[in-house]
């Protein structure tokens, strides 16, 4: 499962705050043009402005679909590109958040800013704290019910000791029961209540290939290969990038303590978008937040691209939580549906008989 509301969701008012900086010329644009924006988000600001020169980087599939539906060049600028403006829109993940500002920093040229915009409920003031001891100060602004804030041009203030501590805090690590994650994923610093109960119910019959949508550091999918040998094949869908090398990792151990060949491809993709094969067995559990509010409509989406990758005695099984009204949906997909347990305000279904 993707984090969309911590990890990968920006308000459109942060979005409308950075450039806000921008067209009130608070913050100048480079002469060259060249600006590189991490985890960019497409936004109302950009009539009448060029874009030639920007780099857009964003992990979050959906999002970088939707740049790249808009024109925008979307990439992982190279270690040694420097830019003389970088612009940042902060995750609220403290360790991911200061682990970004020091990529903006280290993606500054000499004499360049680099500005960011996080929203007064999402961790703005800790964000200014934390980019102003990086770059020995900041300049702010407010706009949107949000604060704006700016580096000095970069040069010798850089605490370059705090820019290697905080590069660092993003890399993979090692959490409960032995998975590889990274700050910022779903659950990333624990086995989620939610998916361990999901795992408590599998049986140990399900056969065949496998599919884990919104599947995050990998639990489910290594849970699924540990219980059930007959599993030939699984195929993780996640959305978040920065979750992909931490999944592979796990799937890799598992299949070697399984002892067996597992066919494993872990896909950055957008499940919502459908799924390119067939299965005979899925697991998920779903997201179900854009930002702060509850948003079934994303489980939904999955339930529907899981019905339609289905074999046609494939089975889902699915974890949501309690107060989510997925029936409904479920039902209009499926002719069976089972509800296995309810435990701890959670839910987990299994569901057979895709309808035509």
């Amino acid at each position: 499962m993707t984090a969309i509301a911590l990890s990968a969701a920006t308000s459109e008012a942060a979005i409308d705050a950075l450039f806000h900086a921008l067209s009130s010329h608070a913050v100048a644009m480079p002469a060259d043009g060249r600006v590189l924006f991490l985890r960019a988000r497409d936004g109302r600001w950009w009539s009448g402005h060029s874009r030639s020169g920007w780099t857009f980087q964003q992990g979050f599939k959906p999002f970088a679909d939707a740049l790249e539906r808009a024109g925008h060049r979307v990439a992982e600028p190279a270690d040694d590109e420097r830019f003389p403006l970088v612009l940042v829109l902060p995750p609220r993940q403290r360790d991911e958040a200061r682990a970004l500002f020091a990529r903006a920093v280290r993606h500054a040229s000499d004499g360049g800013v680099v500005l960011a915009a996080i929203a007064n409920t999402e961790g703005a003031r800790s964000g200014e704290s934390d980019l102003a001891r990086l770059a020995g100060g900041v300049e702010v602004m407010s706009k949107h019910k949000c604060r704006i804030f700016w580096t000095a041009p970069l040069g010798g203030d850089v605490d370059a000791a705090l820019l290697s501590a905080w590069s660092a805090l993003d890399a993979p690590r090692t959490i409960a029961d032995g998975y590889a994650s990274r700050p910022g994923l779903f659950a990333w610093d624990r086995v989620d209540a939610a998916s361990k109960l999901l795992v408590d119910h599998l049986p140990a019959t399900l056969a065949g290939r496998a599919a884990d949508l919104g599947a995050g550091y990998g639990y489910l999918s290594a849970q699924l290969v540990a219980r059930c040998a007959g599993i030939t094949a699984i195929d993780l869908y996640e959305a978040e990038a920065r979750a992909i090398g931490p999944a592979r990792d796990n799937l890799a151990r598992a299949v070697a303590a399984s002892g067996r060949e597992v066919a494993v491809d872990v896909l950055w993709h957008d499940v919502t978008a459908g799924l390119p094969r067939r299965y005979d067995v899925i697991v998920s559990n779903p997201p179900f937040h854009q930002g702060r509010a509850d948003q079934p409509g994303l489980g939904q989406a999955f339930i529907a691209a899981a019905a339609r990758a289905l074999a046609p005695r494939g089975v889902l099984w699915l974890v949501a939580n309690r107060h989510l009204p997925y029936e409904v949906s479920l039902a209009e997909r499926f002719t069976e549906v089972r509800e296995v347990a309810a435990e701890h305000g959670f839910k987990v279904f299994e569901a057979r008989g895709v309808r035509a």
